[in-house]
């Protein structure tokens, strides 16, 4: 194996932390932004209701490939943790195999969204101006699934070895792609909505070629060869183990996120508009902290792997920190500059100031959720999913639903609805935070339990 094992499970911690999850940070921003560039391209050159109508469907967007990211989740845990412990046939049988489950994952998903799409957006209520280019981008954009499929595949089994720089190139390359598409399928050619949907799914197939094509070149044991490629029985069912709880529990939080999409669509269009704009926000600041929560469980994996147990704990508590700070920072400069930030996206002034009404509510809590998120990503490192899993959907999905339905019903206003977020962030992280302590005391026995002595 390769001596670049060593960058996760020896040196010290804040600085490999740091040097792990700056391209990783690098990598979900410049994601998000190439992402937003279908919003803002759209709505400043093709008008607020095109706007409006990919703002619709970022809900869905946001459920099926959180589900792709929790399933690729499982397969950076399970390769940290093998590759830390150096089991190099492991290692293999994890990447092969979990290649098939990421394909078969995106086609299921390409068929759910080619097949299901109007359903969906019926379910939210979708306003009618806005309806029929919301089932477009839909559709369109879904024809890349396979492909983000594969790219989170290959992001997941670079970032569980510590090499997260190859991804951000990929990434760079695809998403300058894809912005230059977007002008030109919109501005040139005129397709509005398909425009930015078609590059968006252009550029997740460059992305992946690239991916894939990296990993086939790797002189490790992590290296992709696609006539190995089979699943294994054990490490394919250790795969879904891992990596279904930390799906479905994303997708769990998109579906709870319909009734408050559903709660925003109760206004007019123009809160609707507004708030189509400042969520743009939430990926941005959240996909920066999720940097963090990855290294954290690949750090925590392979230290385990490894048998350090005092480099598992600190992991965790330095991945923490840094989360917390980025957003802090973040969401204290989007409260800031949150007018020029919804500019980006809009040149009407009303749809600016109801945007602005999300941004001041939100603009100082996303930083609470990085002591529910970064939890949730130490207990994976330590291979603990399903009570993880139950006690997100019970504080952060449950508590939202009950919350709607009651203190935003009574009330039915926007601060009304956003507070929910902070509130149900707090809620979970405290028994996220209980649970992680009872798994990592239990996890740490066996290197304080008393070896057998020689005969």
């Amino acid at each position: 194996m390769s001596s670049s094992a060593k960058s996760l499970t020896e040196g010290p911690l804040a600085k490999q932390i740091l040097l792990v999850s700056l391209p990783l940070v690098l990598s979900n921003l410049l994601q998000v932004l190439f992402n937003m560039s279908d919003v803002a391209v759209v709505g400043r050159f093709a008008g607020s209701t095109a706007l409006g109508s990919v703002g619709s469907t970022s809900i869905f967007v946001t459920l099926f490939t959180g589900f792709l990211i929790g399933l690729s989740n499982g397969i950076n845990v399970l390769v940290a943790r093998f590759y830390g412990a150096r089991h190099a046939d492991d290692v293999e049988k994890t990447v092969h195999s979990a290649l098939l489950v990421s394909i078969a994952a995106g086609v299921l998903l390409l068929l759910i969204g080619l097949l299901g799409s109007p359903a969906l957006l019926h379910l939210l209520n979708t306003k009618e101006d806005l309806y029929p280019g919301a089932v477009l981008y839909l559709r369109v954009y879904f024809l890349g699934m396979p492909a983000l499929a594969l790219y989170n595949y290959g992001n997941a089994i670079f970032s569980a070895i510590g090499e997260t720089k190859k991804p951000l190139y990929y990434l760079c390359i695809a998403g300058a792609l894809n912005i230059l598409l977007n002008l030109f399928f919109v501005i040139v050619c005129h397709l509005d909505v398909m425009g930015v949907a078609l590059a968006s799914a252009i550029s997740q197939c460059v992305s992946a070629f690239l991916v894939l094509r990296a990993l086939t070149r790797v002189q490790d044991c992590y290296a992709l060869d696609f006539h190995k490629v089979a699943l294994d029985p054990a490490t394919t069912q250790r795969i879904l183990a891992l990596g279904l709880p930390a799906g479905f529990q994303n997708a769990v939080f998109a579906i709870a996120n319909l009734f408050i999409q559903a709660g925003v669509n109760s206004f007019d269009s123009l809160m609707v508009k507004g708030n189509s704009a400042a969520a743009n926000a939430d990926n941005m600041i959240y996909d920066a902290m999720a940097a963090f929560y990855m290294a954290c469980a690949s750090f925590m994996s392979q230290n385990y792997g490894a048998g350090k147990p005092d480099r598992v704990k600190k992991s965790y508590f330095i991945a923490l920190a840094y989360s917390f700070g980025v957003g802090l920072v973040l969401g204290g400069s989007l409260f800031i500059f949150g007018r020029q930030f919804l500019a980006l996206f809009t040149t009407e002034g009303a749809v600016i100031d109801a945007g602005m009404k999300r941004v001041g509510v939100m603009g100082f809590a996303y930083c609470i959720s990085a002591f529910m998120d970064c939890t949730i990503a130490a207990s994976r490192g330590l291979g603990k999913t399903v009570v993880p899993t139950v006690i997100v959907v019970l504080g952060s999905c449950v508590f939202r639903v009950i919350w709607v339905y009651t203190i935003f019903a009574h009330f039915h206003t926007i601060p009304s609805l956003y507070l929910l977020y902070p509130c149900s962030w707090t809620l979970t992280a405290i028994a996220e935070i209980v649970y992680f302590i009872h798994a990592y005391k239990d996890s740490m026995k066996i290197f304080t339990q008393p070896q057998p002595a020689e005969v």
